[in-house]
């Protein structure tokens, strides 16, 4: 069983849509490896037909455990506070957003069926803007769970735990990432990548580079190679 989809299994699932919202939707989700919260939220006013580039909002939500005395972080497994020293008998949950713009190239073919829904859904305007997309996270799951199970890929291992896991949304933007790391797995290439993708963190984004390039399966390939005896 696969651990990520390739551009087959994508392109599948892409054809199993049965309407062209759920096709673009899908077909945004891969070529441009955003998140299901940033493809939800681009606008007409975001997309750039002329220098063919999509503005993305990146966010990113992360919960911050907070002392309910002193407002210390604090980790899940503490139950004393590290500052204070107080014993900990709840923990407030704040969540931060962080929020970054990038400005993404996409290709022509998705550039037409965009001009294309939009032109279909002009009476879909919020405010002094008009969404892409006027679904919620719910139903963006919903769409991409169903065209995979149209197109009989339904479940994937978790290469962390090697647990079953469905196909979702952000199965599509690792899919776009380890695609990317097939075709330039190069220091320039993991570089754009991260920049591609949002990543603060350089690490993040390597995990695509060692799916991609089954460095690990080579690595200890090489450790027989000239010992075959063994």
């Amino acid at each position: 069983m696969k651990t990520y989809l390739d551009l087959q299994d994508v392109e599948k699932i892409e054809s199993c849509a049965i309407s062209l919202r759920d096709r673009l939707l899908i077909r945004l989700l891969f070529h441009l490896g955003c998140r299901v919260s940033e493809a939800l939220a681009i606008t007409t006013n975001d997309i750039d037909f002329e220098q063919e580039t999509v503005t993305i909002l990146h966010l990113k939500t992360r919960s911050l455990l907070l002392c309910p005395i002193c407002k210390a972080r604090l980790a899940r497994k503490h139950r004393f506070c590290p500052e204070c020293g107080q014993r900990i008998k709840e923990i407030i949950n704040r969540e931060n957003t962080r929020r970054r713009q990038g400005i993404l190239p996409i290709d022509k073919k998705t550039l037409i069926l965009l001009k294309k829904f939009i032109n279909q859904n002009e009476n879909v305007i919020t405010e002094d803007y008009q969404l892409v997309f006027h679904i919620n996270r719910h139903r963006a799951w919903q769409i991409v769970r169903d065209c995979a199970s149209r197109a009989g890929i339904t479940k994937l291992v978790n290469p962390e735990t090697g647990r079953l896991r469905g196909v979702s949304p952000h199965r599509l933007r690792d899919a776009f990432s380890v695609h990317a790391m097939k075709l330039d797995d190069s220091g320039e290439g993991l570089r754009l990548l991260q920049e591609h993708l949002g990543h603060t963190s350089f690490n993040t984004t390597a995990k695509y580079r060692k799916i991609a390039g089954e460095e690990h399966r080579s690595w200890y390939n090489n450790l027989w190679d000239g010992h075959k005896k063994y």
